[in-house]
């Protein structure tokens, strides 16, 4: 079916699909090789971040549509994530990272309701942890549900910068920056354990760091070159560099430009709060 959903003040025309999958949790390897399992309660992503890594991968180059224009729901998913769950935790520790190659709160999650119908099956019966990545202030709304999750769960926020033109450079169609922030700061008041995922990093400003200070007590920082999965590879081929180059900001195209933020973290947080890379998005 084709979804027009509202984005930055224009219409967008999506391509949604319903698909009905026979599996949901996939092996954890590479980047995620510290987590049993991903799970992706959608494919594709109507964010269409510019710098996506999943650009790169089979699932988007096969699929013969621009990335961020085309979204499937996984039809049965907690059906299917019931039975797996229970196969799994048989077999050992479970521990989920959701999710590894869309977001789980797709704006089509305002109706579908896949990842909370997810969510509520891992509450009745709970993997040893589960990692929310996201960036969508959608998380919000299932507030009741990861409460009963306790701290078997954390939910990481991306906040790529706190400078909302540069986020509007890099990724239009994704949430606004503020509304992260402010995301953030209600997983906080509901005592959700909550990170910022400052990943990718893309230019910020120097008082990122204390605008985080009072939302979050644990931060991660990575780069293309650390988080695409391909040592910066993947990245490269999306030409990225000449967006930086068109903010004059080349600089921070590079693979020591984490340092400057890392540090600026570190003088405002204790360096156990500030993770790099693979290991902040660790169970």
């Amino acid at each position: 079916m084709q979804n027009k959903t509202r984005q930055e003040g224009r219409t967008v025309q999506m391509n949604i699909i319903t698909k009905n999958p026979k599996t949901l949790l996939n092996k954890g390897s590479g980047f995620l090789s510290d987590y049993s399992h991903s799970l992706n309660p959608y494919t594709g992503c109507s964010f269409g971040c510019s710098y996506c890594y999943v650009r790169q991968m089979p699932v988007s180059l096969f699929r013969g549509q621009e990335w961020g224009t085309w979204v499937d729901i996984k039809n049965g998913a907690s059906d299917i994530l019931r039975k797996e769950l229970r196969r799994s935790k048989a077999k050992g520790k479970v521990t989920i990272f959701m999710s590894s190659s869309t977001d789980p709160y797709q704006p089509i999650e305002y109706q579908a309701k896949v990842t909370r119908s997810l969510l509520e099956v891992m509450v009745e019966d709970p993997p040893d942890f589960l990692l929310v990545q996201t960036r969508s202030p959608l998380v919000r709304r299932d507030i009741d549900i990861l409460q009963q999750l306790g701290n078997k769960v954390r939910v990481s926020m991306t906040v790529e910068t706190d400078l909302d033109e540069v986020r509007k450079h890099f990724s239009p169609y994704a949430p606004p920056i503020q509304a992260r922030l402010r995301t953030l700061q209600d997983l906080a008041h509901a005592n959700i354990p909550t990170q910022a995922a400052i990943a990718p990093l893309l230019p910020s400003s120097s008082d990122f760091a204390r605008k985080l200070k009072p939302l979050v007590n644990r931060v991660c920082v990575d780069d293309y070159f650390m988080g695409d999965g391909s040592g910066g590879k993947r990245t490269r081929n999306l030409n990225i560099s000449s967006l930086y180059k068109q903010l004059d900001l080349e600089a921070w195209y590079h693979p020591e430009a984490y340092r400057m933020v890392y540090d600026r973290f570190v003088s405002e947080f204790q360096e156990n709060q500030v993770y790099v890379s693979q290991a902040g998005f660790a169970p």
